[in-house]
């Protein structure tokens, strides 16, 4: 394998090349909480497609209505793939039936595409307690499968359910089971994970066997449960296996799948193996977010090479160091991958902290400001509030510490509010009025008041104080909130708990994070919404260098 740091020891070129198989539409949308419609497969189809995927696995048609359209519109002209093959996966055929009168087989058939991939029992247990057919039966299937599905020109990929669990418990019927597939016709048999136990100090000797004794390809496909998806991923990359098979962002069944993304990332930037092209590869990012949004998942947060942390800085040693060397404490080029190194600001930051945050937003400060500001920091740190999460609160606490947002600068200044909610009775038969909310703010010297409803009081305050301003800065139009948490920052101190709100803001194209801390819940609430309205009015001048 390659060095950590992707040095002068590239992994060993893979046989006949390497194939990145995406599998995200068929086993990522096992994840729980997972259910995209259509339109959303072929939107995911066009993104990996983007980025170089060898195949891209659309689904089981005939198991499922919605499979079954998406192959349809794919097929017929809805989805045009420049980088990858689209894959139809399904089951080998009934026991005691004829592959030809098999209406599973013939649902992969009517899918149109080139190149199928089949699932068959590897693991002898399966075979007697879940199938329920004797063992030759199995084999028969999956050989009969094959060979009728290559003798119609389809290219045949075979997986090999709990195949290393087979391998452990049941060596000999495993090994029979991936020799039929091969002899029948398989093109690559892909040793597959299912249950996600493997271990890598069994990986690398179990798959580099099979690459000598099989007269075909050989693929991988790892699932996560025990931490190691990625890993032994590679490992059998590294032992000849020539198909790694993965999901986006590693969504799948219970823990998931091995990430193709930190996959493809790992093999081109560490293994030096050129699978996909620069400007493919700094999509990655870009993708795995607008993928993760419409599985409707979080965006990668921690995800190696995506997530949104993953070259972020919070410790003033590492920030003294970036500002002399990025390579410090990067293990590649954020760039590389579409990604951005950040700096974070808290109680762990120094000086270089501040004045690198400051960069970012454009601003160079003095020494005498940096040190300032950081004092604020550490001041606010210290009673609860926290802008390593909180972009947009943190550029106006820099800019009015350090003197370059003066107060007469300000668009408005909260006067005061009052919010009125409705309460229910015991059981839930009341309250189902709206929260109502009067605002006054001063704007340009001028008293204005303004009124709302809402659901809830931090709806009814963002109501009451459009219809304050009423218009006076066109942006707001664009702005709404997207993302509001609440956490208790006193565990032990019941309802009297100091609370933290964050609010995630945007006007359609991008999104900045505020923060508000206080006792009262509405009050942090506002002090957050308030900070979101002030940097999307002023963010107008600052980029434009005003």
């Amino acid at each position: 394998m390659s060095t950590p740091t992707g040095g002068d020891a590239p992994l060993p070129a893979p046989r006949d090349g390497l194939e990145l198989y995406d599998t995200t539409l068929r086993d990522g949308t096992q994840r729980e909480g997972i259910s995209l419609s259509v339109e959303d497969k072929l939107r995911v189809a066009r993104r990996m497609d983007e980025l170089g995927m060898s195949y891209i696995e659309g689904g089981w048609p005939g198991a499922n209505p919605k499979d079954t359209e998406f192959f349809a519109r794919a097929t017929s002209g809805e989805l045009t793939l420049r980088n990858a093959e689209l894959v139809a996966f399904g089951m080998t055929r009934g026991a005691n039936r004829p592959a030809a009168e098999d209406e599973l087989l013939d649902a992969l058939v009517s899918a149109n595409t080139d190149v199928v991939c089949l699932v068959g029992k590897s693991w002898g247990y399966h075979v007697d307690e879940a199938l329920g057919v004797p063992r030759d039966e199995n084999l028969a299937m999956v050989a009969d499968s094959i060979s009728y599905l290559a003798g119609l020109g389809r290219r045949v990929f075979f997986d090999a359910e709990h195949f290393f669990d087979g391998l452990a418990r049941d060596e000999a019927y495993a090994r029979d089971v991936v020799r039929v597939a091969a002899e029948a016709g398989a093109e690559c048999v892909v040793l597959c994970d299912t249950n996600g136990g493997a271990m890598p100090w069994d990986v690398a000797e179990l798959v580099a066997g099979l690459v000598r004794d099989l007269p075909c390809d050989v693929g991988v496909h790892f699932h996560d449960d025990g931490g190691c998806a990625v890993a032994n991923s590679l490992l059998g990359i590294e032992a000849g296996a020539v198909q790694v098979q993965g999901t986006a962002n590693g969504i799948g069944e219970r823990c998931g799948n091995a990430n193709i993304f930190t996959i493809l990332a790992d093999l081109q930037l560490k293994g030096r193996i050129p699978l996909v092209g620069p400007d493919q590869l700094e999509r990655l990012t870009e993708v795995s977010h607008h993928v993760a949004e419409l599985c409707n998942q979080t965006t990668p947060s921690v995800a190696p090479y995506v997530g949104h942390t993953a070259f972020s800085h919070k410790a003033g040693l590492h920030a003294s160091a970036l500002a002399k060397a990025p390579d410090m404490y990067n293990h590649i080029d954020p760039a590389a991958v579409g990604n951005q190194q950040r700096l974070v600001v808290s109680e762990l930051a120094g000086r270089a902290n501040i004045v690198l945050k400051a960069k970012e937003f454009g601003l160079e400060v003095t020494d005498e400001q940096a040190r300032a500001v950081l004092a604020e920091v550490k001041r606010r740190d210290a009673i609860g509030w926290a802008y390593d999460a909180a972009d947009a609160s943190f550029e106006l606490l820099l800019r009015r510490v350090a003197g370059l947002l003066r107060e007469e600068d300000e668009p408005f200044r909260s006067q005061h509010y009052r919010v009125n909610v409705a309460g229910g009775l015991a059981g839930g038969d009341g309250g189902e009025g709206p929260a109502e909310a009067l605002i006054a703010v001063n704007v340009s010297g001028e008293r204005k008041l303004g009124a709302g409803e809402g659901n809830g009081p931090v709806d009814a305050l963002d109501h009451a104080f459009r219809n304050a301003v009423n218009g006076t800065w066109p942006q707001l139009d664009k702005v709404h909130l997207s993302d509001y948490k609440v956490r208790i920052l006193e565990a032990g101190a019941g309802t009297d708990a100091t609370t933290r709100v964050l609010v995630s803001s945007t006007d359609g194209s991008q999104v900045w994070d505020t923060v508000g801390v206080h006792q009262n819940v509405v009050e942090a609430s506002w002090l957050a919404l308030s900070d979101a309205y002030t940097h999307a009015i002023l963010r107008v001048d600052w980029e434009s260098g005003r």
